[in-house]
């Protein structure tokens, strides 16, 4: 059976999803209110490496669930931890922009990924988050892989 072409333009059927009381003025100043929310001329964090050579940075997406649950089951303890005195976190968006001079094996794709950082190059990394149980476990895997030794081993309690 042949395909029908929609019956209005792609231009016409876009006005079904704003609505009709919104003015180009309005929309327009929406724009630019959001611009102005987040400035193209941001700098990207640049981590101090001499005065910490050993950092995480965990890669995240404001949509991302396993993000927001990391961030309630695990961050409020994170610094606490054995791994986040060696290794303190810091977050940065899977858009960009990233820190200047970083070495990574790949660009990150999946949201949240936790790169550990040796002066900007990557040693290991995790991929997504497996939960409140495993996470601890992993992260010292990967960190005992990249030839570190915790002081003592666990979350925080």
């Amino acid at each position: 059976m042949p395909m029908r072409a929609p019956s209005r333009p792609l231009a016409w059927q876009l006005s079904a999803v704003v609505p009709p009381t919104a003015s180009r003025r309005m929309v327009l100043g929406g724009l630019a209110a959001l611009a102005l929310t987040f400035p193209a001329d941001a700098a990207p964090l640049q981590p101090d490496w001499q005065a910490r050579p050993l950092q995480m940075m965990m890669v995240t997406s404001p949509a991302c669930y396993f993000c927001r649950l990391w961030r309630e089951e695990i961050g409020p303890g994170y610094a606490a931890s054995a791994a986040g005195r060696m290794a303190p976190i810091f977050e940065v968006d899977v858009a960009g922009p990233f820190p200047d001079g970083l070495a990574l094996d790949r660009r990150p794709r999946l949201t949240p990924s936790f790169i550990l950082l040796e002066r900007g190059t990557e040693i290991g990394r995790v991929e997504g988050y497996v939960g409140r149980r495993h996470f601890y476990p992993v992260l010292e895997e990967v960190m005992q892989r990249a030839g570190l030794d915790l002081p003592e081993s666990g979350a925080p309690e």
